[in-house]
């Protein structure tokens, strides 16, 4: 085992993930909705703690781990989540019934994203997790950074394509968007980017104030 590898197995086994969280994983697998790692999780969670969010959205809701894992940051916050699929909604209101979420805390929308997100109020949200078609994870970033207050923080997980990310081979449709992701926010004026290659990796673009 190299030390990449070693370093991500130790990076996963001193992660602790809460119990109704990990109830959420369970069930986001037998549902085939394979749900972000613990340690992407608890990044998620602690940059919702820091910037003490209040209003979150987030593309592509799962079963509701991602979503657990930003208000286990901030509990205090509101989440609107989006997913197309009724199925994956259905578990996510579950689980966050199961966690004892306040109704008032969480507002699932059915619908693509792509339609959904234009609708809604510019520089009116703290964070914005981007969890969905990895397809259309650009166009979805590009909203999220709309989406979000002067200072507000967008976040994308799986960022590294498996590890396609790095290899220069690989040069299908999703690895090179993910790649033209990462190297157009990290020489962009606007945001403040950084990147975490721990578990599936997980990027992180803050927007800088234009005064």
């Amino acid at each position: 085992m190299g030390d990449h590898d070693a370093n991500q197995r130790f990076a996963a086994e001193a992660t602790n993930e809460p119990e109704h969280i990990a109830r959420a994983r369970t069930h986001a697998l037998e549902l085939g909705a394979a749900p972000i790692s613990a340690v992407v999780g608890a990044q998620c969670a602690v940059i919702a703690a820091a910037s003490q969010a209040l209003n979150i959205v987030e593309i592509g809701t799962g079963a509701g781990v991602s979503g657990l894992w930003l208000l286990h940051g901030s509990p205090r916050a509101t989440l609107t989540t989006i997913d197309s699929e009724p199925e994956h909604l259905s578990a996510a209101r579950r689980a966050f019934a199961d966690a004892r979420v306040p109704l008032a805390r969480a507002r699932f929308i059915t619908g693509r994203a792509a339609e959904v997100l234009p609708r809604m109020n510019e520089a009116s949200y703290d964070i914005v997790l981007v969890d969905a078609d990895p397809e259309g994870v650009i166009e979805y970033v590009e909203h999220g950074l709309r989406l979000v207050r002067s200072g507000g923080t967008v976040l994308v997980p799986r960022v590294m394509a498996g590890g396609g990310v790095s290899d220069p081979v690989r040069r299908d449709p999703v690895t090179s968007a993910y790649r033209s992701l990462i190297q157009e926010t990290q020489g962009s004026p606007a945001v403040i980017g950084a990147l975490s290659i721990v578990g599936e990796g997980l990027l992180q673009l803050t927007t800088v104030s234009a005064d």
